[in-house]
């Protein structure tokens, strides 16, 4: 029976940045280091089969420090975490290594800035996801107020409306948040935001792959995990940019092919905690099924590299 024929748009930039690939190779090069167990607090990046394969090498994983023994490394997630957590294994004498994305790091340490210059700060980001609980527990409570829509800034009420700064968590909808930090200028025209912006270089250049090719598509997949932030914002461009039929996979085995039924075009991406191996899985689940014609769409060629802590990189330390 011949295949019907279907031209593959494959997204590029997609799948793994740097901070995933640096917090990956701080779990991997700890459990080489120390041996297993190593414990780490929270998902190390948000994908499933990354989590899972770790586990496999001896990382365990938990939600809270006061889950580890004292007598074990920690490892803190890419996302970060409130500086209560670092203190806490301080504490208890604990080893442990940060593996915060840098560029979130660079989020902490602006809205640290700010707040030593007298500031209050307004955070944009997801209320509970752990990059925002990690940056707004850089301040002591109430030193950081968090807006999660337009309709948000209308009813933030800070201490005072000329002493003000903003921050935004790094993985949202690049036009989303455009939106909201011009209704914030709108209502409070003396605040202050970051020198550079802080959405990061992989969400915003994977947004932009996926607005290129979804005007050409009839249905788009973006391989990630339902808690991955990055990833669920690429769906949204996707719907937004003109494509009808938008959906997240975790694995090829998730694809709903009836719903794909009769499409010509199928655009495919990867959020930025999502291994190639995924990617490829789900384009050779399209060739059983199809005469696959791929075309890579790129729109950015990316090239960063973030260095693993010293302890890691030292046999001495």
């Amino acid at each position: 029976m011949t295949k019907p024929p279907l031209t593959l748009y494959l997204a590029a930039p997609r799948g793994f940045c740097a901070g995933v690939d640096r917090a990956i190779k701080i779990v991997e090069m700890a459990i080489e280091k120390w041996g297993a167990p190593v414990y780490v607090r929270h998902e190390i990046v948000h994908n499933k089969f990354v989590v899972d394969g770790l586990r496999d090498k001896g990382a365990i994983f938990v939600e809270e420090l006061d889950e580890c023994p004292p007598d074990r490394p920690v490892i803190f997630s890419a996302h970060g975490v409130p500086k209560s957590v670092p203190a806490a294994a301080q504490a208890r004498e604990m080893v442990y290594v940060d593996a915060t994305c840098p560029l979130v790091s660079k989020v902490h340490i602006e809205a640290q800035r700010h707040a030593d210059a007298g500031l209050q700060m307004v955070m944009i980001g997801h209320e509970g996801h752990p990059e925002t609980v990690g940056t707004m527990g850089q301040l002591p409570e109430g030193e950081v107020l968090l807006v999660e829509t337009v309709e948000d800034v209308a009813r933030v009420t800070p201490r005072d409306p000329e002493k003000l700064a903003f921050v935004t968590q790094t993985t949202l909808s690049v036009d989303d948040t455009a939106d909201i930090v011009a209704a914030l200028h709108t209502r409070f025209p003396a605040i202050i935001g970051p020198h550079k912006e802080d959405i990061c270089y992989a969400t915003t250049n994977r947004q932009e792959a996926v607005k290129a090719i979804a005007s050409k598509c009839d249905a788009m997949l973006v391989v990630g995990a339902p808690n991955s932030s990055n990833s669920k914002r690429l769906v949204e461009v996707g719907a937004r940019a003109g494509c009808d039929y938008a959906q997240l996979v975790q694995r090829a085995t998730d694809i709903d092919w009836r719903a794909l039924d009769g499409i010509k075009t199928i655009g495919i991406t990867a959020g930025a905690s999502a291994p190639e191996v995924l990617i490829n899985e789900v384009t050779d689940a399209f060739r059983t099924h199809y005469d696959v014609t791929t075309q890579i769409v790129e729109t950015a060629v990316e090239n960063v590299e973030f260095k693993v802590p010293r302890v890691l990189r030292d046999p001495a330390a």
